[in-house]
């Protein structure tokens, strides 16, 4: 199967649960984002795309150069909404922030579809994302089977304000507590999702913790940033597992720098965004969340169909 019928099973499998009616051309969807610098969100904005072509309505995909810009993403947010859209989608850098905004726009009529990272309130129709605290424990079991059930670990997360920092890292490190209790964890730092802080981070980690076993990044840059840093620094054989599936995630996985990842169904998250939009638009009633699944991948199963369908170069 190639890639470009890989990219339309996803989209038929987003498309499972439903259809939402066709509307006229002169409608546009904005969706703010959380950044452009990860490949995770190119591939949001293509299920975001390919659902505006099915169903008949323009999508603009904006975000911050990255996902430490809490301010400007609120100002595109603001920008969005001053041209009072009959929906929204947005992924909170801080799950609070946005709140005033988003209210003012409930009480606009506009509808309000959360994607990826929720915020703290009941202003969201519904929620497309990933069960981040299921998947980021999966994450910790699978530390732990390559870890032999004990040892020390660090995490480098991409922030503690966004409601996908908070919930793979508690998941992940609950986790480890709950059914790992010979893991331990060393030190949870944050590099803001940016490859190049979380490289210094994980060298930082490294010299401090001579012995230790393994890293957790939380999403695509703090991943590479652990293998950078693991690979700049000359350590071998501490396991790595990551979050998300970049072509550089995957490199490392083929590479053998990386154990492992968990995937999200980014291009789903963004198709189901459009949707469910479009479904508010129409007066339908929503699940509070959707959840779009995840899956464990690594070098034994990357190249099977049912992987190959959520990863993303």
């Amino acid at each position: 199967m190639n890639r470009r019928s890989l990219i339309a099973t996803a989209f038929a499998l987003a498309m499972a649960g439903g259809a939402a009616p066709a509307f006229a051309q002169d409608v546009t969807i904005p969706l703010v984002s959380k950044g452009f610098q990860h490949q995770f969100w190119q591939a949001v904005r293509t299920g975001a795309e390919q659902a505006g072509t099915e169903f008949g309505v323009r999508i603009e995909f904006v975000g911050p150069d990255n996902e430490s810009q809490v301010d400007r993403q609120i100002d595109m947010l603001s920008a969005a909404l001053a041209n009072n859209p009959p929906a929204i989608g947005f992924a909170a850098l801080d799950s609070q922030a946005a709140i005033p905004l988003l209210r003012q726009a409930q009480d606009a009529g506009i509808h309000v579809v959360a994607f990826d990272s929720g915020v703290d309130s009941d202003i969201p129709v519904t929620t497309a994302t990933t069960n981040n605290v299921a998947a980021a424990a999966l994450a910790a079991d699978k530390m732990a089977e390559l870890l032999g059930g004990s040892g020390t670990v660090a995490v480098v997360a991409h922030d503690q304000v966004s409601a996908t920092g908070v919930d793979r890292r508690d998941g992940f490190v609950n986790r480890l507590a709950e059914a790992h209790p010979d893991i331990q964890v060393v030190t949870i730092q944050y590099g803001g999702g940016d490859h190049l802080t979380s490289t210094e981070i994980t060298k930082a980690i490294l010299t401090a913790n001579p012995d230790l076993g393994g890293m957790f990044g939380t999403n695509e840059g703090s991943a590479i940033g652990i293998v950078n840093g693991v690979r700049e620094s000359g350590r071998e054989g501490l396991v790595v597992i990551g979050y998300d599936s970049g072509s550089a995630q995957q490199e490392a996985i083929r590479d053998g720098l990386m154990a492992g990842a968990i995937t999200q169904n980014p291009v789903g998250i963004g198709f189901e965004t459009v949707r469910a939009a479009l479904a508010a638009m129409n007066g339908e009633e929503l699940p509070e969340i959707i959840d779009t699944g995840f899956f464990w991948y690594d070098a034994s199963n990357m190249d099977e169909d049912h992987i190959r369908a959520v990863l993303y170069d």
